[in-house]
């Protein structure tokens, strides 16, 4: 355990941080996993909308790194258009 009060409240900090940044990617891979799972074509196109959204916003806040973001968005885009094909 830290003994600096800098330290402790860093310490805070992190953890409420993680717990919003764990949300956010289980969000993501949710996401993600409604547009494997889409019925048809125009469903999986509707969840990829959603899905790509929401991996920009979470590239942006820094919560995953921009390849990440775009290996995500490329994997996911290619499942969408696997069903629609």
């Amino acid at each position: 355990m830290a003994n600096l009060k800098s330290s402790k409240k860093d310490i805070r900090r992190s953890t409420k941080k993680r717990l919003q940044n764990q949300g956010v990617k289980t969000a993501l891979k949710t996401y993600v996993k409604k547009v494997k799972k889409a019925a048809s074509g125009e469903d999986a196109k509707v969840a990829l909308v959603g899905a790509v959204k929401a991996i920009d916003k979470a590239v942006q806040n820094g919560v995953i790194h921009k390849n990440q973001g775009a290996r995500r968005k490329s994997r996911a885009a290619k499942a969408a258009n696997k069903l629609a094909a």
